[in-house]
């Protein structure tokens, strides 16, 4: 039996996988597989220190990125020293997800999309805008969204600009109101797919489904809002084409940019037709049930015991894979 440590705080649900229930759901399902879990809250890095100085563990799992007292939005750690996989990596601490570098360049979303496009994987065209930058010479429509976030926060249809002054108009919003880099891409009008990478070596795999809503809860454009997200609007399907499409573009993405354990790759069909990636989710939501991790796990892998078996299977796959990639089991 091992032991996990998993770390959330006051932004857990902005950047991780959920709320404090969440966290204790969990808990739970890793204790269900055999090993035991405890929940460390932290508010502050001096906090998160000491409860790595002092609590016993084998390895750590973490709903933050960087440690901040916003639950509402990621954002940018102003410190260097808040992001945690730092602190894991300095001091040679196991720990469940990509590493620190990687974290950084999956939550910049402009830079995991100048790194895939440098690897010629496919993404939209895309633009970031600071405060006093000209705007960009785009074709429209074009889709702006925060540089830094998760969850479609920031996400409507005011995203979508049809004419220079909305292009504009938006940008200042994403700004101001989220105190970040605007980023300005190609508006991608086809169907939404997303790929779990579950595990590494001999125990990885890559599950691949539709995302899907209906119509009746679109307004304007069928684009995920921020108000359909973690609420069971969004409903995974299994595809029936371009499966082994989608596993590539995840497979490549994924192996570039060093993605371990749990990641989430979602895509989506351009105006040509062709799938591009629109984000690497570097920790995923893990709500039971609800979250589109567990969705794509049941659909995968049902089992006769119903869907929270399933999620206790689906922890137990992910932690026993970042305990093996340590030699720990």
């Amino acid at each position: 039996m091992k032991k996990v440590l998993i770390i959330t705080g006051p932004a857990g649900d902005a950047q991780g996988w959920g709320d404090l229930k969440v966290t204790e759901a969990m808990c739970e399902a890793i204790k269900a597989n055999g090993h035991d879990a405890e929940i460390a809250y932290v508010e502050s890095m001096d906090e998160f220190k000491k409860v790595i100085a002092e609590k016993s563990y084998d390895i750590v799992w973490s709903a933050l990125y960087h440690i901040s007292s916003n639950a509402e939005i990621i954002g940018m750690s102003e410190d260097d020293d808040a992001w945690l996989a730092d602190y894991f990596d300095a001091e040679e601490i196991p720990y469940i997800g990509p590493d620190s570098l990687t974290m950084k360049q999956l939550i910049q979303k402009h830079w995991t999309h100048q790194i895939l496009k440098e690897n010629k994987i496919k993404v939209p065209y895309h633009y970031l805008v600071d405060v006093n930058d000209p705007l960009p010479d785009v074709v429209y429509p074009a889709f702006i969204k925060p540089s830094t976030e998760s969850r479609s926060v920031g996400i409507s249809d005011d995203s979508v600009a049809n004419t220079p002054e909305e292009l504009e108009k938006q940008i200042k919003w994403v700004q101001e109101e989220l105190g970040q880099p605007a980023l300005v891409e190609e508006y991608l009008p086809g169907e939404e797919y997303t790929v779990l990478m579950l595990g590494n070596g001999e125990r990885q795999e890559f599950l691949t489904c539709t995302v899907h809503v209906d119509a009746e809860h679109y307004k304007k454009y069928p684009i995920l809002r921020s108000d359909l997200r973690g609420v069971g609007i969004t409903k995974m399907h299994l595809p029936t084409s371009r499966i082994e499409e989608a596993i590539t573009l995840c497979k490549q993405a994924t192996d570039i940019l060093k993605c371990w354990d749990h990641v989430r790759v979602d895509m989506r069909v351009d105006g040509n037709g062709d799938l591009k990636i629109i984000e690497v989710n570097g920790i995923p939501g893990l709500k039971p049930i609800k979250s589109w991790s567990p969705q794509i796990y049941t659909l995968y892998h049902p089992s006769a015991d119903g869907e929270l078996v399933d999620y206790q299977n689906l922890m137990a796959h992910i932690v026993d894979s970042a305990l093996a990639r340590y030699n720990l089991i």
